[in-house]
């Protein structure tokens, strides 16, 4: 190569340099001012806390094994719409996976995870060259070293088009700007997805306007998900698809509808926006949502999403932490603040109505949708109940709207009801709200919908009570009728029915109804195997499975087996206790679950599942924190008189299991229960009873943590002391008083306050043994009707 040649071939290279991404220069550039604008007192860079938030944490997934298995989700917190890069092919559950190297479009999303999928999701992907609406040929190849991916922004540079593509988000509407270099045509492919879709292109409006009816779990009457896209350039020309097939005329409507818009081009560089809105009603109510982003640019959206990410992942306030702490404590809080999303939209009238995935019309009122109890009634709810409860007072009526269109509520809602997984869990988020001090809602009704839940099937597997006949008349569903999971289903509902009992000892009921729920809740105890001191299958005749084996996943329990499930007694631990034999016994037990090796039977599966590998490979013996039903277990060492245990094995968790990296959770991290347990965890408490007003301690994180309450008032915790090897509690005070409790109430922390707490690096074996320390437990209840 001449040396004339050589110095023009890199002219070119740094042309293409200089192109390839504005936008991500300016924004890097931008960061590393506010990185050097200000300094903490500990000359510690002072970002804000949506500065620190990965999301791409947990994206480094496949079927065989989860990280996370989430997506890079850009939105606002509970906004009816997300944005994300797609990497998958249309319909794969796993959208976007950090190993992918090309992205095929960025999609309006609202899928919850990828074994329940999306629905109503369309995408936009601008291209140059030539114009090619296939999703693999319009693929293109893109870098993570040239992609910026933040709560409130997605940037990426798509290398084979020369593009720079992004997006910026309000709750129903979007911007989007694509900046085209180095080619001489731009184009925007528009794709409704398959199922049942349409496309209308105005071009003398420069619109375009469509629906996409496709969904992937339930039964989803009249369900469309329409939307408007106006630019900001004219349209050129454009080309009609409908299953990739061009056709003549402006607009089509079949299996699977889609479009290219041309935009004239001329010199180096075209910048094309696109405003963007969607609307489960109808395409007028898309029209009005449109008016979300005003007359606003690009960079105000952005900005206005920043702000509001900073108001919402500002409620708590951490000092002392590490970088990677604190990237992996504000990286967890943005994932509890998506599900359930709103469902609901603002009419012309000003009024809140919604389109019912139960009976396909448009009614008054809340509604949301995205969420699976048996996952988030854990954790995920407490914390809403303690840092946003406005949000959650919104999504009760919402239940209500459901049970009143449903017949029932739902258990897993995508959007309408989801027959899969087990419980009647609807039972703890109804009765938790209200007990935590949740009022302007028709409780009664709710109180209703639940007592409905629990004494009827549903219309399907997973809503109301499966097998409740048995239930009911023998206190637990047997083994040997052709119910699946019945030892998961058994005491799933006994905890249920004790979230009914205090609700309606809240709301007065009569006794005899008071009575009817509390002695339900302890019907746990008719799975319990004094021989293997185990929970255990029972036929219906009264004895226990056989034969048993206590590591065997599935069968009778619900992706865990008998080590993960028998401590799935959330409100009478002592009862559990008591079962065992006591305090010394029930400790080993918890010992033996770290203890052992990580051995499992997969049999009932005839496989491998994810879940059980995860465990596999974690290297905590049968302590499988990847899945919910065992990750309030270590909280259970402070109900024996051991609570320095818990303090070790939480801190343990929270530095192996968690990073703020694409690989950082170590399972399905699950609408935000896998998170929310780092949050509260981090803080150093955890709601074990969430029908309880008491979190259980465990031993915080950080130095300090500030929670700013929306009643106004603070809660700090304050631990000078800690450190990577101290993370015992030495001694504790609450509001400058002797603090020997292993609990804090939930009113307590509302009334604002600060629990100081002095850590040490060996556990102070006589702080939290007393009898009066312990949390609740039915079997101590003194007061029960």
């Amino acid at each position: 190569m001449t040396n004339k040649t050589t110095k023009n071939w890199l002219m070119v290279l740094l042309g293409i340099g200089m192109f390839q991404s504005p936008a991500i220069m300016a924004q890097q550039q931008q960061a590393d001012k506010a990185r050097k604008s200000s300094l903490s007192i500990a000359e510690q860079p002072a970002l804000a806390p949506v500065d620190y938030v990965n999301t791409l944490m947990g994206t480094d997934s496949k079927v065989s094994l989860s990280n996370g298995n989430t997506y890079p989700a850009v939105g606002l917190p509970w906004g009816m719409n997300m944005w994300t890069p797609q990497t998958g092919k249309n319909g794969d559950g796993w959208q976007y996976t950090y190993a992918s190297d090309k992205i095929r479009g960025i999609k309006q999303t609202h899928q919850p995870s990828p074994w329940m999928n999306d629905y109503g999701q369309f995408s936009l992907m601008p291209i140059s060259g030539h114009a090619e609406f296939d999703q693999d040929k319009r693929a293109s190849w893109f870098s993570h070293k040239s992609e910026i991916a933040k709560p409130y922004y997605y940037g990426v540079y798509l290398a084979d088009h020369h593009v720079m593509a992004e997006v910026t988000p309000t709750e129903r509407a979007s911007m989007f700007r694509f900046t085209f270099t180095g080619a001489d045509s731009a184009f925007v492919v528009l794709d409704a997805f398959d199922r049942g879709s349409a496309i209308e292109v105005i071009p003398e409006k420069n619109m375009v306007i469509g629906y996409s009816s496709r969904y992937s779990r339930g039964k989803l009457p009249n369900f469309k998900n329409h939307f408007i896209i106006v630019f900001d350039k004219p349209i050129d020309n454009f080309q009609i698809l409908e299953e990739g097939k061009k056709l003549d005329g402006k607009k089509t409507s079949g299996k699977h509808a889609g479009a290219i818009i041309g935009f004239a081009k001329s010199g180096k560089q075209q910048v094309v926006q696109a405003k963007v809105a969607s609307s489960f009603i109808s395409a007028e109510q898309a029209q009005l949502n449109l008016q979300e982003l005003k007359d606003n640019s690009f960079e105000t959206i952005k900005q206005q999403g920043r702000q509001k990410w900073n108001e919402v992942l500002g409620k708590i306030e951490i000092e002392g932490a590490t970088d990677e702490q604190y990237r992996t404590f504000y990286s967890t809080l943005y994932r509890t603040v998506f599900f359930p999303n709103k469902l609901y939209e603002i009419n012309k009238q000003g009024e809140v109505v919604h389109y019912s995935p139960y009976t396909g019309e448009v009614l008054p009122g809340y509604m949301f949708a995205g969420t699976g109890f048996w996952d988030t009634f854990r954790a995920l709810y407490p914390l809403l109940n303690m840092l946003y409860p406005s949000i959650n007072k919104e999504m009760q009526e919402g239940l209500l709207n459901c049970y009143k269109e449903g017949g029932f509520l739902p258990e897993w809602s995508s959007p309408g009801f989801a027959d899969i997984m087990v419980g009647n869990n609807s039972a703890s988020v109804v009765a938790e709200a209200y007990l935590k001090g949740l009022r302007g809602y028709d409780i009664e009704t709710l109180y209703k919908a639940l007592q409905h839940g629990a004494n009827n099937e549903g219309p399907m597997t997973a809503v109301g009570r499966k097998g409740v006949a048995y239930y009911n008349e023998l206190g637990y569903v047997p083994y040997d009728v052709g119910i699946n999971e019945n030892a998961a289903r058994t005491l799933e509902y006994a905890y249920d029915d004790f979230a009914i009992y205090r609700l309606a000892k809240a709301l007065k009921r009569p006794k005899e109804e008071i009575k009817l729920y509390a002695e339900r809740s302890q019907n746990y105890k008719k799975l319990f195997d004094p021989e293997t001191k185990l929970m255990r299958g029972k036929n219906k005749d009264g004895k226990f499975q056989s034969p048993f084996n206590p590591l065997k996943w599935g069968d009778a329990f619900t992706e865990g087996n008998s080590w993960h499930y028998s401590w799935s007694v959330f409100h009478d631990v002592q009862g559990l206790i008591d079962l065992m034999g006591g305090n010394t016994v029930f400790v080993n037990m918890l010992d033996s679950v770290f203890n052992q090796v990580p051995a499992f039977d997969d049999s009932y599966y005839r496989g491998v599942i994810h879940e059980i590998r995860e465990m596999q490979i974690a290297n905590m013996g049968q302590y499988a924190h990847g899945n919910q039903p065992i990750q309030h277990m270590i909280y259970l060492y402070n109900y024996a008189g051991e609570p320095w245990k818990a303090q070790y094995w939480t801190r343990e968790v929270l530095n192996r299991m968690y990073k703020p990296t694409p690989d950082g959770y170590c399972g399905d991290e699950d609408n935000g229960q896998t998170s929310a347990w780092y949050v509260f965890s981090a803080l150093g408490f955890y709601p074990v009873c969430p029908a309880m007003d008491q979190y259980v301690v465990g031993a915080p994180l950080f130095k300090k943590a500030t929670i700013h309450l929306e009643n106004g008032k603070t809660f700090t915790i304050e631990s000078p002391s800690n450190s990577a090897d101290n993370r015992y509690i030495k001694s504790a005070k609450l509001n400058n008083k002797t603090f020997d409790k292993n609990w804090i109430g939930h009113e307590t922390i509302l009334n604002g306050g600060n629990l100081a707490v002095d850590m040490d690096s060996q556990p102070n074996t006589s702080r939290g043994t007393k009898k009066e320390s312990v949390p609740y437990s039915f079997t101590l209840d003194n007061d029960k009707y």
